[in-house]
């Protein structure tokens, strides 16, 4: 009896490790997924704003809101170091002008990713934005002179024949805009080479993504001011109606703290889950988003503009897939010659 005991509760505890544990990874997919999703259509409000056209304003403005809250975290991990987990930072300005390239290409990024959002809407940005897959391929063999394998490049296809077809399908609907096309793709360029870059900085950080986001948006904040200047948009910041309405303001610092919490979130999804998880479940989530949008614009959209849709979004999924196969089979080649050589030794 003792032993059976024994054996049932040894059961019930991995039973609720389990489902404790799949309850953890559903709540940060959820969490992913609300903030993700939330900020893209808060950031297209602001955007929208008719009255304040003054988008890299609002992208600086954000940047702001970053900074303040990666002090306000180191100074919450000094005084609650059990509580709150967050690397010391403190300015040095050799690192900021060795992070200064990144920053640039960080700065084309949003930018670009805000001007994509404002023309086309959310309903097309996943199609709009959709080409950071096959940017990624082409810099990775510019830069890196890393080739790709013919099936990744086949998932590329993919997504470039849902791209041409969206942008088909849009443009027939009346509903094109090529400057938001433009935007997209720069878009995409960036963050590709966002991606490349941020590999290269993050030694000079001691690999902390929060020590990059904090000197990515100081940085930022200087160079955005010249900018704003350039394209006339203080002019705009003061004549605006919304200057003393507290309502919107609030919405600016909202869209800033989902726009820090979106890096927090993505490491915890990837932390809980893994990067191949990460991205299918940043595909579905696009899905999703799209979906949403035309929801809540009541608008109604073709065939044809549905399948460009599920032809990004699947081939994003194949890509992911076929990467992630890849980096798996080439993990288990050293295992499996040193387990050939155990045996040949053995022999």
């Amino acid at each position: 009896m003792a032993l059976a005991g024994g054996s049932d509760s040894e059961e019930d505890g991995k039973t609720e490790t389990f489902l404790l544990r799949a309850v953890k990874i559903a709540f940060v997919v959820a969490l992913y997924w609300f903030v993700s999703i939330t900020m893209v259509f808060l950031n297209n409000y602001l955007l929208d704003s008719r009255e304040l056209n003054a988008p890299l304003f609002v992208t600086f403005f954000q940047c702001v809101v970053s900074v303040l809250l990666c002090l306000a975290m180191n100074a919450l991990s000094a005084l609650c170091p059990n509580l709150v987990d967050f690397p010391s930072v403190r300015f040095d300005p050799k690192v900021s002008r060795e992070v200064l390239p990144l920053s640039v290409v960080f700065i084309g990024m949003i930018t670009f990713n805000n001007l994509c959002l404002k023309h086309l809407g959310v309903a097309f940005y996943t199609v709009g934005r959709s080409l950071s897959t096959v940017f990624n391929v082409l810099l990775s063999y510019l830069i890196l002179k890393q080739t790709t394998s013919v099936y990744a490049l086949l998932c590329c296809g993919v997504i470039l024949g849902g791209f041409w077809l969206g942008v088909d399908q849009e443009g027939a609907q009346g509903s094109l805009s090529w400057s938001g096309i433009l935007y997209g793709v720069l878009a995409s360029m960036c963050v590709s080479l966002n991606a490349i870059y941020t590999k290269k900085v993050m030694p000079v950080v001691d690999g902390s993504i929060w020590k990059l986001s904090y000197y990515n948006n100081i940085n930022a904040c200087v160079l955005f001011v010249p900018l704003i200047l350039i394209f006339g948009e203080m002019a705009k910041v003061y004549s605006s109606t919304r200057l003393g309405d507290w309502h919107f303001w609030g919405m600016m610092t909202v869209g800033g703290v989902f726009g820090f919490a979106i890096g927090y979130v993505t490491g915890l999804q990837i932390k809980f889950t893994s990067p191949l998880t990460h991205n299918v479940s940043g595909t579905a989530k696009a899905c999703a988003q799209t979906v949403l949008a035309v929801i809540f614009s009541a608008s109604i959209k073709s065939f044809l503009w549905w399948t460009s849709n599920m032809m990004v979004l699947g081939g994003s999924f194949a890509y992911t897939w076929v990467k992630g196969m890849e980096m798996k089979k080439v993990q288990e080649e050293p295992q499996c010659k040193t387990k050939a050589e155990k045996s040949g030794s053995g022999v």
